[in-house]
């Protein structure tokens, strides 16, 4: 199992979070990430702290292996905070030459940094501790409403797991090509940011060939075995809520609703 990349990888180990049906996981996901956009004080991002730190440990996945998945996000939350430390007007802590570093600036990029890193980690939880499977179940009972519109419901949901669980795939991936090109004497941290642009063109062309290569591979596996997506589809597992499915229910409208109160009181 790579740790480069956590996001899309299941971690196989018995815990409350793995046993929990799919539907709470999948809602849960989405309502801590309004959580984390509705929260705008010290005091709601100290209940999502918490509230992380508890899905952490009630997955029982190593903190360890969560903090290597952020290597690869690391440049994309640098480049925000940047970016909002030094263009967000208001009054000047810091300047050095033309650059300067507002309070609002400080406050507006420390937000942004633990936004992102909170989103990914808590991505990450749900995606630790829910097979391909259950994912694609979960999903397709989640959008079962759109049936009455006639959205191909089963299909969307069976790509959308699909796409999640190739991204530490094409990571991989990534990583080889990369090697291979540097071994062959390629250089991709030199000259102008044009320059480092073209030079991911040898990367970006066997990417995208691997990726249609395994798609079709997948395409042609599934056919083979007979793979007929729809109503008529049975499931060996059917899901079913049980009594812990609706306590998290519940611990995530307690979650909404006090980061809603604590936004409007405080």
């Amino acid at each position: 199992m790579s740790d480069r990349m956590t996001l899309g990888q299941y971690y196989q180990t018995d815990s409350v979070l793995h046993r929990l049906d799919p539907r709470v996981k999948l809602t849960g996901t989405i309502v801590y990430i309004a959580a984390l956009f509705v929260a705008d004080n010290i005091w709601g991002y100290l209940l999502a702290t918490v509230f992380l730190v508890t899905a952490i440990a009630l997955s029982r996945v190593p903190v360890r292996f969560m903090l290597k998945g952020m290597k690869s996000i690391a440049f994309l939350i640098a480049l925000t905070v940047v970016f909002n430390l030094f263009m967000t007007p208001g009054d000047i802590l810091v300047k050095f030459w033309r650059l300067a570093i507002t309070k609002e600036g400080a406050i507006l990029a420390t937000r942004m940094a633990v936004r992102l890193i909170y989103l990914i980690i808590g991505s990450n939880i749900m995606t630790l501790t829910t097979t391909p499977n259950q994912l694609t179940d979960g999903l397709e009972r989640l959008l079962s409403p759109l049936k009455v519109i006639h959205a191909p419901v089963h299909e969307v949901a069976m790509m959308m797991s699909i796409a999640l669980r190739f991204i530490p795939i094409l990571m991989e991936e990534t990583d080889k090509i990369m090697k291979a090109q540097m071994a062959r004497g390629a250089s991709f941290d030199e000259g102008g940011l044009i320059d480092r642009a073209k030079s991911l063109v040898p990367i970006l062309v066997p990417l995208f060939v691997s990726a249609f290569r395994r798609a079709g591979d997948l395409a042609l596996a599934m056919e083979a075995r007979g793979y007929r997506g729809g109503d008529r589809r049975t499931r060996m597992k059917p899901l079913h809520y049980e009594a812990r499915d609706y306590v998290g229910y519940f611990c995530l409208v307690l979650l909404l609703a006090s980061s809603i109160v604590l936004r409007m009181m405080l």
